[in-house]
């Protein structure tokens, strides 16, 4: 794929914070979604969040995404403290990719792109994008691998074809922090491969971006990943380096079931641990 690398917000020097969760619960309904979570992500860092179905993954992201608040304990991203700042006006600062995108119009690529500067699912009425707006939207299809695709339909596109326009949309309005909720859910191998190189090549490109990454399969890990957090019914079981984090012990007891962890040319793969037979 032909890349063409684009300016990201400039953000803090290497090393400073840009979430700092601390002690945090979230309950819902008399259910603990969370339960004492702390984790802190800093510029140029690139975390995995793991655990099975309901671990609270996906509940943390928001938290991080300024989707929601706290039951107890404090969030702050990218300096501001959940609680004492417009979630909305946040929401703006940063890249959020999800999947399951809601559009249901036919939007060209080009346009779900621009949206992110609106942070829309549709165009908002009488806004048009300016030449530059328009001209960065272009760059980041190309470095996606969708410069050719930029005239394409959304109900056309493959499911690994709309993630990698997600990402582009996600980073048009110049965010310090990406947030990838599942982002290889329902692609074939060859879709999650090429998604999982533009991740590394964006990350490459843009050393002060900070991601997190959430996922239930360690093979869906670009080889980039520097940090891991691994959580079972809402609470953290450990967190820190990749390679400290992604061991088979660790991930045996977050899964409830042995595994074998290998990592080849940086990539990470989980296999069952069958017993020796007799």
């Amino acid at each position: 794929m032909t890349r063409t690398a684009v300016p990201v917000q400039s953000g803090p020097p290497a090393g400073a914070p840009v979430i700092r969760a601390d002690d945090v619960c979230l309950v819902r309904e008399g259910n603990v979604l969370l339960d004492s979570v702390s984790l802190t992500v800093r510029s140029g860092e690139h975390w995995a969040l793991l655990g099975a179905n309901g671990a609270g993954k996906s509940t943390l992201l928001g938290l991080l995404g300024a989707l929601t608040h706290p039951t107890r304990g404090t969030v702050e991203v990218l300096g501001r403290t959940l609680g004492r700042v417009d979630l909305r006006e946040l929401r703006t600062l940063l890249g959020h990719v999800d999947p399951r995108h809601p559009l249901r119009s036919p939007l060209t690529v080009g346009q779900v792109v621009l949206t992110g500067l609106t942070n829309s699912i549709e165009p908002l009425p009488r806004w048009t994008p300016g030449a530059e707006q328009r001209e960065r939207a272009d760059r980041l299809l190309k470095m996606m691998g969708m410069g050719e695709k930029t005239a394409s339909r959304w109900p056309a596109l493959s499911q690994g074809e709309r993630g990698r326009t997600l990402i582009a949309r996600a980073l048009m309005p110049r965010p310090r922090l990406l947030l990838l909720d599942e982002p290889a859910t329902g692609l074939d191998l060859a879709a999650r491969e090429q998604l999982l190189d533009s991740l590394d090549a964006l990350r490459e490109e843009h050393p002060e971006l900070a991601t997190v990454l959430v996922t239930h399969h360690l093979e869906e890990l670009p080889a980039s990943t520097t940090h891991a957090m691994l959580l079972r019914g809402g609470r953290c079981m450990a967190r820190g380096p990749a390679d400290s984090v992604l061991t088979g012990e660790l991930v045996s007891d977050c899964f409830g079931h042995p595994v074998r962890i290998s990592r080849t040319e940086g990539r990470w793969t989980a296999r069952a641990r069958r017993a020796a037979r007799r």
